[in-house]
């Protein structure tokens, strides 16, 4: 028998002490603390004494007691694996004598020491742990039923996996029945812990449930309507989930279930009725909400639209008393990080600007980011949004009677929850609200003028979310008094509204494009005033408003008074900046935009510019080289900063064209680029793509001597999973393709079946398609003797990707290309020649001498079959397509 240990007593006061000092609020002291810490951690017995005070120096006040057991388990999480064995199996020991300790403080901090230990990958090695903590869940001990059940639920949350895999010989097979039988238990904590238990299994689909599922709803609803909250919130969420992987087995119930649902979404308990509002989210993405709600939909609305107002506790934390903050600086940690999207090249379309095939959701959050994030609120107004999407106009019978009395109610709150409503349908309803719109427009911008800043803000964001159709009508009707009240909002003097005004002055932004050129002057003033007035977080969201207004309204901003107001502030701020700073990110994009707007008149800040985006680009490669080499003492660079500067260097190179030639001439550029075509990370190789391939464009003499290192770089990269990447690469290529010439010849070999073969692939993104349907013409267009033999393995998919893009450039190139092949390979056309007739009807206005190729190869064809065959050939044309040939071609 091992004699058991025993503290030292100086030992234990100095430990004592210890927990006592880290309990102050003084930093200083804290970090003093820290470092005793950790130099007692190089004694092997510390841990023990930390146990001794968590489990069995009772005479200790609790939270120093469970400070001591918190300390422990970061070590554990740090060091477990240097812990001698004594003192582990210590620690285990003691942890299972007192999981039942009269204390729930001291038990719960027991139950995370366990858990801790377990997901050390301890499971094996602790084979006990289990079966005793089953064993003790029949305590006659209510302590110890309570705390066994406590460390069951956080080892289920932790090790979900492990526990339904072969190592433990599959110990749910046992648990998960035994968690079953407490479901009916007499204390609510206790049941409450067993459904969450079992809820761990359910999206897995793990098997030991699966076999189980049966009894496991019938306990549900045995539960649906306890006295107890969490109980209720556990059982809503254990619904949530099924609906996702077992419909199958709810839907015999579904009507009693939507009932149900619909009772706790109005629970007393915001926890509960949170929980259950998301089923509403869930059920709108199975294939049968349509059928099992629509019965239910004149019952549902009015309570997802009650749950849409503000709670009080929300205006609380909102501070939506205060009205005037625009004087108070924000607190950092407010700010969240931001998302660059990198440079993706795209082609233009018929009938539209830009096709933007991931649409960015203007999700329903634009309105109260900072409270917890996730609430009541939210959720009902995310759920009115995608029932909105299922239903479309049939749900407009019952949200429009409330909508009346909601936006015109005296109570603020009631309006602002209205007008929220209103925003949240438009996506799904936009159709059926086109005859309420000319009234509800005006009442909207009225309602900017509101003399609270919550109204003031969620109508910026509802109007927003109909600048579509603002946009359809003549601009003197709505979109003038419209933007001018927005305009006013981006300098309120309440901090929530300008973000709120700034982000739908951007959507506005994408939907106006030019229709914005009369009045650039008076947009540009706010702008610009808007500088000197805001606050750190709100100058972010401004990049973003000048960046989306230089990319709608393109050259028409390359006016001298312009540049002269938009420019000094611009330049001020990055001359401010550090190379460190993370607020460069969305100055250095603005600026991108910006450049490629402005072209010439972007000369003047040219050289700084480009400079310090080659000097981030070279800072961050060094620093990822050192981190390399020796990763304990550099850390891993911020790769954001060079793929931001990329973007920005593409931006300058699309807008200056050959002026940039002498500022690469004077850089190495092109060696940091070699390096950035190989990083690790596809953002970073995406954005030298694209940075590759505008160079090509502006200054082809310095990229040329390069061209031998490149082509086996961008070959390797022409992997469709990884779309972007592939898609710069692409393009990249037949811009180089265009400039070589004949000489493209010896690298035709690198890419041309992996084009061919991604052309040919199922589901692949149209943009991607499209690009690599243009480099291959051009490949063609440049060496026709390697790449015609392959026509007939891309004809079809080929003709099928260009038909939609605009006429322009590079459509251009890529169909002298694939008359050039026909040409030398007519047999290859034959058999998809419908195909190419149907491409060929697609441009508007070819260049003379594309319509002589066309031409040619129609009547070369028509002559060649004959006659008879080819009028019995062209009768299974559509009938537009034969107008077309025969009044241009004259086929």
């Amino acid at each position: 028998m091992e004699c058991e240990w025993k503290p030292d007593e100086q030992g234990l006061q100095q430990i004592l002490q210890l927990l006592k000092e880290s309990q102050s609020p003084d930093t200083s002291t804290q970090r003093s603390v820290q470092q005793r810490l950790e130099q007692l951690n190089q004694y092997p017995d510390f841990n023990n004494y930390l146990i001794f005070v968590l489990t069995k120096l009772k005479s200790e006040d609790e939270p120093t007691r469970s400070l001591s057991g918190l300390i422990l388990k970061n070590n554990v999480k740090a060091h477990y694996q240097n812990f001698p064995n004594g003192v582990s199996d210590f620690i285990k020991s003691e942890c299972l004598q007192n999981i039942g300790d009269s204390s729930p403080l001291i038990r719960a901090t027991v139950g995370i020491l366990i858990t801790t230990i377990a997901s050390k990958g301890e499971l094996q090695n602790w084979p006990e742990l289990l079966p005793k903590l089953c064993q003790l869940l029949d305590s006659e001990d209510y302590n110890t039923c309570e705390g066994a059940f406590g460390a069951l639920q956080k080892i289920c949350e932790d090790s979900a996996e492990i526990l339904d895999s072969d190592m433990l010989d599959r110990p749910l097979n046992i648990m998960i029945p035994k968690f079953l039988q407490f479901f009916k238990h007499n204390s609510p904590k206790i049941r409450s812990h067993a459904i969450a238990c079992v809820n761990q299994f359910i999206i897995s689909r793990t098997q030991a449930l699966m076999l189980h599922i049966d009894p496991f709803i019938e306990n549900l609803f045995a539960l649906a309507t306890d006295e107890e909250p969490e109980v209720r919130k556990n059982v809503c969420r254990a619904l949530v989930m099924l609906l996702e992987v077992r419909l199958d087995r709810l839907l015999p119930h579904m009507h009693n279930i939507i009932e149900y649902m619909l009772q706790r979404t109005q629970d007393q308990d915001e926890n509960v009725a949170l929980e259950a509002c998301e089923f509403w989210l869930t059920l709108a993405e199975q294939p049968v909400c349509k059928e099992v709600l629509c019965g239910h939909l004149s019952q549902l609305t009015p309570v997802l639209v009650n749950g849409m107002k503000y709670s009080e506790i929300d205006i609380i934390l909102l501070k939506g008393d205060i009205e005037e903050d625009e004087a108070i600086p924000d607190n950092e940690q407010d700010i969240r990080p931001r998302f660059h999207r990198s440079r993706t090249v795209a082609q233009q379309h018929e009938g539209d600007g830009i096709e933007d095939d991931e649409d960015e959701d203007d999700e329903l959050d634009d309105d109260d980011d900072t409270i917890s994030d996730w609430n009541l609120r939210k959720c009902s107004a995310a759920a009115l949004d995608v029932l909105a999407n299922v239903f479309r106009d049939d749900l407009l019978l019952h949200i429009l009677p409330l909508l009346k009395e909601l936006l015109f109610h005296p109570e603020w709150v009631v309006k602002e929850s209205g007008i929220l409503v209103l925003g949240a349908i438009a996506e799904g309803c936009m159709q059926g609200m086109i005859p309420y719109l000319p009234e509800l427009i005006p009442h909207l911008v009225q309602c900017l003028s509101d003399k609270k800043a919550l109204v003031r803000s969620i109508t910026c964001w509802t109007l927003s979310r109909y600048a579509h159709w603002v946009v359809s009508q003549p601009p003197d009707t709505y979109l003038k008094p419209l933007m001018t009240e927005l305009l006013k909002r981006i300098l309120d003097s309440n901090k929530r509204v300008q973000e709120a005004a700034c982000s739908a002055f951007a959507t506005l932004e994408e939907e106006a494009c030019t229709e914005l050129v009369p009045y650039l002057a008076f947009i540009l003033d706010t702008l610009v005033f808007a500088f000197s007035k805001y606050q750190h977080k709100n100058l972010l969201i401004l990049y973003d408003a000048i960046g989306t207004l230089a990319d709608s309204v393109g050259h028409h901003l390359n006016k001298p008074e312009y540049i002269q107001m938009l420019m000094p502030p611009l330049i001020q701020k990055w001359n401010q900046l550090k190379d460190e700073d993370k607020d460069l990110f969305p100055l250095l994009e603005c600026l991108s935009s910006v450049a490629t707007a402005l072209q010439s008149g972007f000369l003047p800040y040219c050289e700084p510019v480009y400079q310090r985006c080659v000097n981030l680009v070279q800072k961050t490669l060094a620093q990822a080289m050192l981190h390399q080499s020796q990763p304990d003492q550099y850390e891993a660079p911020d790769k954001d900063f060079m793929i931001v500067a990329l973007d920005l260097l593409s931006g300058l190179a699309e807008g200056l064209g050959n002026t940039i030639e002498q500022l690469v001439a004077r850089s190495n550029i092109l060696t940091l680029m070699y390096q950035c075509m190989q990083d690790k990370m596809p953002e970073v190789r995406q954005s030298s793509f694209a940075l590759l391939g505008d160079l090509t464009k502006a200054c082809f003499q310095h990229v040329k001597p390069c061209i031998a290192d490149f082509m086996p770089i961008l070959g390797t990269n022409l992997n469709p999973e990884l779309i972007s990447v592939c898609n710069n690469a692409t393009w990249a290529i037949g811009e180089i393709s265009i400039q070589m010439g004949p000489e493209m010849q010896p690298y035709i070999a690198m890419v041309l079946h992996q084009l061919v073969e991604i052309i040919n692939r199922p589901n692949t993104p149209k943009t991607l398609l499209e690009n690599t349907a243009i480099t291959i013409g051009r490949l063609g267009y440049v060496c026709p003797q390697e790449v015609a033999p392959m026509l007939q393995q891309f004809i079809r998919p080929w003709c099928t990707s260009l038909r939609n893009i605009r006429d322009n450039e590079e459509k251009d190139s890529a169909f002298r290309g694939i008359c050039t092949m026909i040409s030398v390979n007519p047999g290859g056309v034959v058999q998809d020649f419908i195909f190419f007739c149907d491409a060929v009807a697609s441009w508007v206005n070819p260049k003379d001498d594309l319509r002589d190729m066309f031409c040619k190869i129609l009547h070369g064809f028509k002559n060649q079959v004959g006659e008879e065959n080819w009028s019995r050939f062209s009768d299974q044309f559509p009938m537009p397509l034969k107008e077309r040939l025969a009044t241009f071609y004259g086929v």
